[in-house]
């Protein structure tokens, strides 16, 4: 059977692969679509100021 220290081996290889699945599942639900809003958010907003320049020049 185990012993002491495999035993602790293995919970901690267990905890660091658990933390690593939930991190990857708050990064693919939170981090990364909030990343992609924000960028569309601030290149619609550079569009729309070239839109105004471009008419300002016409």
């Amino acid at each position: 059977m185990f012993e002491f220290d495999q035993y602790l081996g293995f919970l901690a290889f267990l905890t660091i692969l658990t933390i690593g699945f939930w991190l990857m599942i708050f990064l693919l639900t939170f981090v990364i679509p909030y990343w992609i809003i924000g960028a569309n958010i601030e290149n619609f907003k550079l569009w729309r100021e070239s839109k105004r320049k471009a008419k300002e020049q016409a």
